[in-house]
């Protein structure tokens, strides 16, 4: 972990990265593409120390209310933020401003913020969004082995559903012949629609493959799937997207499952959705 001043906080559409890399070790994550342009190794977590400030001098002259979403690059309840308690200086702001927010995690650390986010929705809206992609614990323990497994991430959803902040699932990405199969798509599904959530996101039954997060990938695969490397480059070569043979089969139940439920599962209604915060009817304050 080391310290870095932002220049700059929010993108163009409204979100904003408080940690530059993650202790997480997910085995599939794209963030460590090349493409990126880390300067420094993926685990040393580079912390914007001045983020609450910039944030603040953002939301002191924003005249429209927006959601401020964070954790598309970096997960926001990385093990420093139990320290460091960036995201949640943030989130302290977006309340006292009146903003919305949204957060995208795979941490039960976000459990200690549980009050704040109903305040923000009570006052504005917020929305915790939370990646469930390995039904199974185990598999969960060695794809994703620095965070809490799937079945205590459903639990945090159920802790947002009691207080009645809306949740989205991201299950994705679903890694060929790892995940692949109806068992566990169905038991993805299952939590979901249980813990009440309001959207599932899916990009396909599949993964994508980049520079540098492709070494990182088969190098896991051999240490725990030997073999199954080979595979993939027999099938996919260096393509960037890699598709489950079961696709067709996965991505109909996937469909099928969200329609019968009245979930919300094309990616761009959550998206719309996540963003919407409604301007407060002002002519209440006159009476």
């Amino acid at each position: 972990m080391h310290f870095v001043d932002a220049k700059s906080l929010l993108t163009r559409q409204n979100g904003m990265n408080l940690y530059r890399g993650c202790a997480h070790g997910c085995v599939y994550c794209d963030s460590r593409s090349t493409c990126y342009q880390f300067t420094h190794p993926f685990e040393d977590v580079a912390v914007k120390r001045n983020a609450p400030a910039l944030l603040e001098d953002i939301l002191k002259t924003r005249r429209k209310r927006i959601v401020i979403s964070t954790g598309s690059m970096s997960d926001p309840y990385q093990p420093c933020e139990a320290e460091l308690q960036l995201t949640r200086r943030c989130l302290e702001l977006i309340e006292r401003y009146a903003f919305g927010a949204s957060v995208i995690t795979k941490s039960d650390l976000v459990l200690r913020d549980l009050e704040l986010f109903d305040r923000i929705n009570q006052n504005a809206k917020s929305v915790l969004q939370m990646t469930l992609t390995v039904a199974d614990d185990g598999l969960s323990r060695v794809l994703e082995p620095n965070v809490c497994t799937t079945s205590r991430r459903y639990e945090v959803l159920k802790e947002f559903q009691k207080l009645g902040i809306p949740t989205v699932v991201w299950m994705t990405p679903i890694l060929p012949f790892l995940t692949d199969t109806e068992e566990n798509v169905r038991r993805i599904l299952d939590c979901c629609f249980d813990a009440g959530v309001k959207g599932v996101i899916c990009f396909g039954m599949g993964l994508t493959l980049r520079d540098g997060n492709r070494e990182y990938y088969y190098a896991a695969l051999d240490r725990h799937f030997p073999g199954l490397s080979d595979e993939y480059r027999r099938r996919y070569g260096n393509a960037y997207e890699i598709p489950s043979p079961n696709s067709a089969a996965l991505w109909r139940l996937f469909h099928e499952e969200c329609e019968r439920h009245g979930v919300l599962h094309d990616p761009e209604e959550c998206f719309r959705y996540i963003a919407d915060l409604p301007e407060r009817n002002e002519q209440l304050s006159l009476f």
